[in-house]
């Protein structure tokens, strides 16, 4: 990106060392704090012109980027992002925005009373598939919503300090609120810990929205074979999105939906019709929008209060989960 924004990056682990990676290719990374000796090497060996910080003090006290980047532990988000703010810089901190919505709605405020730029990772709204899904959504192109489901499942990685509804349903709820348009009036929450007992493994979230609308997300780490599926529902066609297909058919739109003949109701199962996209990294284009709010000065996509709206339904989903075990 020309005459990029530099950014300081917190914690290059699994992901931060993607968002590295693309900061780089970007022409944007300042910096990167990071204690841990193994990573300092590997980051010593990729980007030798790039300093490295071992504190988060001497990382804001030596390196002057106008904006920052956080990929650190869940638990640590919301304190990092209230600090870096209120240092007067632009973040944009991978998701979960914070633990809870009192926290989300801290850095709203902080964002809000610095004039700094707050931008959460919710990475899908970048995917050109549910861009351009949330544009056929629109423009009427499927009908009335009727339903959404999606189904994000894999074999690990096993966390302790996050269950699977945090740290796999924010970007399906992200992407279902942003195709409703609205939030949803219930949220209820199924799931079972099956690895440790005070961690859900797997959790199935239903989601209530006026005018009829439904959305379920099921979740899990411990299943047999990876899947990442968004189904939506119209009165006139359907779409898959199938992220784990090839580009040219990671968006099908089918011609499948009940004609009425007379009182009943007859299956049309017409053909599936693969929607065209602009093959690109959605990282990439989540940290290019990024730099282009920090450089304008304009509001992100999904900002703070998307952030937090995604956390209110997690809030609720984790409450009712709680409420159901005890």
């Amino acid at each position: 990106m020309h005459n990029a924004p530099s950014v300081l990056l917190f914690g290059h682990g699994y992901w931060g060392k993607n968002i590295a990676r693309n900061l780089h290719a970007l022409g944007a990374l300042g910096g990167v704090c990071e204690p841990d000796p193994g990573q300092v090497s590997v980051l010593a060996e990729r980007y030798p012109d790039i300093p490295v910080y071992a504190t988060v003090d001497e990382a804001l006290k030596e390196c002057a980027t106008p904006a920052v980047a956080i990929s650190t532990p869940a638990a640590t988000h919301a304190e990092l992002a209230l600090r870096c703010l209120t240092d007067g810089r632009d973040v944009f901190v991978e998701k979960p925005l914070a633990l809870t919505v009192a926290d989300g709605d801290a850095l709203v405020a902080r964002a809000r009373q610095t004039g700094r730029i707050l931008m959460v990772g919710h990475l899908l709204e970048y995917h050109p598939a549910v861009v351009e899904l949330d544009r056929l959504v629109r423009t009427g192109a499927l009908g009335a919503l009727q339903y959404l489901y999606s189904n994000r499942l894999n074999l690990g990685k096993f966390r302790r300090e996050e269950n699977s509804l945090w740290s796999f349903a924010p970007h399906d709820i992200a992407v279902i609120l942003r195709l409703v348009g609205t939030m949803p009036k219930q949220v209820e929450a199924f799931g079972g810990a099956y690895l440790r007992s005070d961690v859900a493994d797997t959790t199935v979230t239903h989601l209530s929205f006026d005018g009829g609308v439904q959305a379920h997300i099921f979740v899990s780490w411990l299943h047999p074979y990876k899947e990442q599926r968004l189904v939506v529902v119209g009165a006139e066609r359907m779409a898959v999105f199938d992220d784990r297909q090839p580009w040219p058919s990671k968006l099908v739109v089918h011609d499948k939906g009940a004609d009425w003949v007379g009182d009943d109701p007859i299956p049309r199962a017409g053909a599936g019709t693969p929607v065209e996209l602009d093959e690109a990294e959605p990282l990439r284009e989540e940290l290019a929008h990024f730099l282009a709010c920090v450089r304008d000065q304009s509001k992100p996509l999904t900002d703070g209060e998307n952030g937090v709206r995604v956390l209110r339904v997690l809030e609720d989903a984790q409450n009712d989960l709680r409420r159901r075990v005890d």
